[in-house]
């Protein structure tokens, strides 16, 4: 059984920056990824990491503004969020076993940590 747990989400302002934690617990040699689902909008991928931290990938709405990494030693993956939009405003969820943007294909999730941007 593997949980998850999210942290580091808040209210910021526009252009402003945070950082998402996951922690992992059980197994966590899994690929993992970021989610994240707005108000009145269905989920949506953000960002994924396989195993090695070697391999990631974006949606085209966040490259170049957000990074991916993991600490494998502490089974935790973290999100950097920076020059962040209101548009960026969404509930963002972890996801374990898969480096895919179908979350359909991860077996584990977190609860989920609300980040909201205020222009």
């Amino acid at each position: 059984q593997v949980q998850l747990v999210e942290s580091g989400g808040g209210l910021v302002q526009a252009g402003g920056s945070l950082r998402l934690s996951c922690a992992a617990s059980g197994r966590s040699s899994f690929g993992m990824g970021w989610f994240r689902q707005g108000p009145g909008k269905e989920r949506e991928f953000v960002a994924a990491i396989n195993w090695s931290g070697g391999t990631t990938t974006y949606a085209d709405s966040v490259k170049g503004r957000f990074t991916i990494s993991r600490d494998n030693a502490k089974n935790t993956v973290y999100l950097q969020m920076n020059s962040l939009k209101p548009e960026d405003t969404a509930v963002y969820s972890c996801a374990a076993g898969a480096t895919v943007a179908v979350p359909s294909r991860y077996p584990y999730w977190g609860q989920g940590t609300q980040v909201t941007v205020s222009s």
